[in-house]
């Protein structure tokens, strides 16, 4: 790293204005809110984890069902703060099972536009680009809605895979 006191210095300067505070604590009660209202509804299909924070990159939560499990696999809902649009990835629970899985999928239609395993993931779904943060319970429901149909989709296209 260059000079990380002009990092510091900047990174200090913003915090000070209030803008990012604001916005990264109520995305993620955004987030937090999502995850409950997901569970409300969904609780009988998923599992769901508690909310990890990255590195004010990346807010996310996990959820698996018996048949992912099984597999060592479980989905995330990843709010991705850089590009600020909602994903769905699919995770292995160790670094073998992912790189297993994206020898199966790298030619999937989620991953076939990579010539590389994504960093943290085995293939990644976008489900809102441009999120309205002015109309949570729209959003909400426009999320909770692709995240069903991205899932489904994908375990169903994981059991082609056995």
């Amino acid at each position: 790293m260059e000079n990380l006191n002009k990092y510091v210095s900047i990174y200090k300067e913003q915090l000070q204005k209030g803008d990012i505070l604001i916005a990264y604590n109520e995305l993620v009660k955004f987030t937090m809110r999502l995850r409950t209202d997901l569970i409300k509804s969904l609780s009988n299909q998923y599992s769901f984890a508690g909310i990890l924070h990255g590195y004010m990159d990346f807010t996310y939560f996990y959820y698996s069902n018996d048949f992912l499990k099984g597999k060592k696999l479980k989905f995330g809902v990843v709010l991705n703060h850089v590009e600020m649009r909602f994903e769905v990835w699919l995770l292995g629970n160790t670094i073998p099972i992912q790189e297993k899985y994206w020898e199966l999928s790298k030619n999937s239609k989620w991953n076939k536009d990579k010539t590389e395993m994504p960093k943290y993931s085995i293939l990644e779904a976008v489900l809102v680009t441009n999120p309205d943060f002015n109309n949570l319970d729209v959003l909400s429901k426009e999320i909770e809605e692709k995240m069903i149909i991205v899932s489904d989709e994908i375990i169903e296209y994981l059991k082609t895979l056995d």
